[in-house]
């Protein structure tokens, strides 16, 4: 929001409630309380003489044709959102929920004015995002995005196109996501997101996953797909279940899906994610399209050595390879929980200490013939379990930890620079 000050959008003294930082989380519900009434400060003063280009800008994003198929419904969302005090969309009055197109018509005439703010946000996101893509750009650096294969049912998405989703007639899922029970959870996983109607897609040439992607990649250089597996084949649990034992493998779209892609979008920049139960089907669809999977140190070790999916010696060269994820424990809480066996095999394998696990892991992952290599910020802090970020199957907590001002030295990134340089992983330009 501090960019907005220099557009006389808003003032310093507009700051001066500003909530002060948490030490080392985030509170996102004062954070976002705050950020909000500044947001809402802003739109109030494009109206003021001055800020007469962002309001072209910003007719002109809403007219855009690449804009057209989700901002209209987006905004509309929203702004009903906020109109029923945060209802979820299947108990808005029914013309609304039900998309009726004389009530839209009627809503949108009544609440003009909260539609403009939501547009007005997704102006102001889209061009500092912009404006962050090409100042990395220029230095060589290239933005990756993380795609989520599914969409919560309370979304625009879900409520403006629910012929692409397996609902019934009050617009709820007859079965759900998930993964099965394996041995890290004797249950499984049971996300509870609406399943799509992978048939109603194919008969619309998956137009709306085409779109999908194009608008990501209009944003960003690279996209991950979160749950490869699910476009092989997905496991569908019944809506009622409280677990996801009772679930069954489906077939997803498979190489169809893919095909429409690069009949539209040509050469695809896009990583699959390919971890956990990973049949030769689903790895079979990643190679045909040629899209590098993924290695995670973490999971290289075992107390009999090595697991060659995960380890560097065995690794492909079209892969990306982390020291572990967001979903992982940062190294040095990963090397505590190891057993004394592993610990030996790692120390072994790569020279790492409790000291030095973190930068040894590090080494490791620049050193592998992987084309890309991601390393959190927390390993190259050498953090704790503190500083985890996700501990999937826990709802509450997650996402809290931030990087600090300060916390990345002249130092670090002097060490980075340098390991980064010798193993020569800097960036090249286009």
């Amino acid at each position: 929001p501090e960019l907005l000050v220099r557009e006389g959008l808003l003032e310093p003294a507009d700051f001066e409630d500003s909530p002060a930082a948490g030490e080392g989380t985030v509170d996102y519900r004062r954070s976002s309380a705050f950020k909000e009434r500044l947001l809402r400060r802003a739109f109030e003063r494009l109206l003021e003489p001055g800020a007469e280009s962002l309001r072209q800008e910003l007719a002109s994003f809403a007219q855009a044709a690449e804009h057209e198929g989700w901002l209209e419904d987006w905004s509309l969302f929203e702004a009903c959102r906020r109109t029923f005090d945060g209802e979820p969309w299947w108990r808005w009055p029914e013309p609304l929920a039900e998309r009726d197109e004389g009530a839209l018509k009627a809503f949108a005439a009544s609440h003009r004015r909260e539609i403009e703010y939501h547009r007005f946000v997704q102006v102001l996101f889209h061009r500092q995002l912009r404006s962050l893509r090409s100042r990395a750009k220029a230095r060589g650096i290239r933005l990756i995005g993380d795609l989520p294969i599914y969409l919560a049912l309370d979304s625009a998405d879900v409520w403006s196109h629910r012929r692409f989703f397996d609902l019934d007639a009050s617009g709820q899922p007859r079965e759900v996501a998930g993964v099965p029970p394996d041995l890290f959870s004797e249950t499984g996983q049971l996300w509870g997101n609406p399943l799509y109607d992978w048939e109603a897609l194919r008969d619309e040439g998956f137009s709306w996953w085409v779109e999908r992607i194009r608008h990501e990649l209009s944003r960003l250089d690279l996209l991950r797909l979160d749950h490869f597996r699910g476009f092989e084949a997905f496991w569908s649990v019944p809506a009622q279940s409280e677990t996801a034992e009772a679930g069954s493998w489906q077939p997803g779209p498979g190489a169809p899906l893919f095909e429409a892609l690069e009949a539209a979008l040509g050469e695809l920049p896009l990583i699959a994610e390919n971890l956990g139960v990973i049949t030769p089907e689903v790895e079979a669809l990643r190679r045909r399209f040629r899209l590098p999977g993924m290695a995670v140190l973490q999971f290289a070790f075992s107390e009999e050595g090595t697991v060659p999916e995960h380890a560097p010696h065995a690794m492909a060269r079209d892969t990306v390879v982390y020291t572990g994820t967001h979903d992982n424990p940062p190294i040095a809480a990963w090397w505590q929980d190891l057993s004394l066996k592993v610990r030996e095999n790692v120390t072994a394998y790569c020279g790492a200490t409790e000291d030095d696990a973190s930068w040894a892991l590090i080494r490791l992952a620049h050193t592998s013939v992987a084309d890309l290599a991601v390393i959190p910020a927390q390993d190259l802090l050498a953090l704790g379990r503190e500083a985890r970020m996700n501990t999937p199957g826990t709802p509450e907590g997650n996402w809290r930890w931030r990087l600090r001002p300060g916390d990345l030295t002249p130092d670090l990134a002097h060490r980075l620079a340098h390991l980064t340089r010798l193993t020569g992983r800097l960036p090249t330009g286009d």
